[in-house]
């Protein structure tokens, strides 16, 4: 494996832990029910991969939720309203974060590959640090710990689609330039992130957020189906300027090779 790839950079949830990216899902659901709101999942993973504070905001904003808000309360949402969602949703996830957290297929293997060939591993994430602190041992005893990890918490809550996150992992890795670097993760927002710091940016399909299936979800699918959904997905990442689309992540030590 070449030199110049120093270090990647992945995102967490969807992308090395939590097949399809569960956890925040149900607390967001969970948390905008008990305010009166039906989210449709959809509506939920469209601003996945943001901070979660700036993920209910944008829930927000949507046109369907904040009418349903406004008829159910008699007024426009505020950022107070916001505020109130947003810390009942951190509750509930911070209650089932830790049977989220188990490795992706393939994940702990190409990790391991890349430490081999001197590639160090830095995770930025849209959790926050108390979150990280539940999932980060958890995964570590599942067999997958990064060099390093930046929440928003390390950004003045400046998080993705922003790039500093990712800043603070190449200095602390010492990566001698944002070209010897690689982001990979599982939404828009990810590759955003990636893009804004400067980096080769790498779009995974199986278990990400923007596929959406469990992993039995996924499996129960016929080759055709599964065959559709990819090509759905990759040309999410392909229109939002990914430079490359992966399948799962044993595809990815043959990549950084070849780059």
């Amino acid at each position: 494996m070449k030199k110049q790839i120093e270090a990647v950079i992945f995102d967490w949830a969807g992308t090395t832990v939590d097949y399809g990216c569960f956890a925040p899902v149900e607390a967001f659901r969970q948390a905008f029910e008990e305010f009166g709101i039906r989210p449709t999942t959809e509506e939920i993973r469209q601003p996945m991969g943001l901070s979660k504070r700036l993920h209910v905001q944008t829930m927000f904003e949507m046109t369907r939720i904040s009418a349903q808000w406004k008829e159910i309360y008699g007024q426009p949402w505020t950022e107070q309203d916001v505020e109130r969602v947003y810390l009942r949703s951190e509750e509930l996830i911070l209650s089932i974060l830790p049977d989220y957290s188990q490795p992706i297929s393939h994940v702990v293997e190409a990790t391991a590959a890349l430490r081999k060939h001197g590639i160090k591993i830095g995770s930025t994430t849209g959790y926050n640090n108390e979150m990280m602190s539940l999932v980060v041992p958890a995964a570590d005893k599942a067999g997958y710990s990064p060099d390093c990890w930046f929440s928003s918490d390390s950004t003045n809550r400046i998080g993705r689609p922003y790039p500093y996150m990712i800043f603070k992992a190449l200095e602390t890795l010492k990566v001698s330039s944002v070209q010897a670097a690689v982001k990979v993760g599982d939404t828009v927002a990810d590759i955003q992130e990636g893009q804004n710091a400067g980096l080769i940016t790498v779009g995974i399909l199986e278990g990400s957020s923007l596929m959406a299936l469990s992993q039995a979800e996924y499996e129960a699918l016929t080759p055709e189906q599964r065959s559709n959904e990819m090509d759905r997905v990759r040309k999410i990442y392909q229109d939002c300027g990914a430079n490359y689309v992966i399948r799962n992540m044993s595809e990815l030590p043959n990549l950084l090779e070849r780059l």
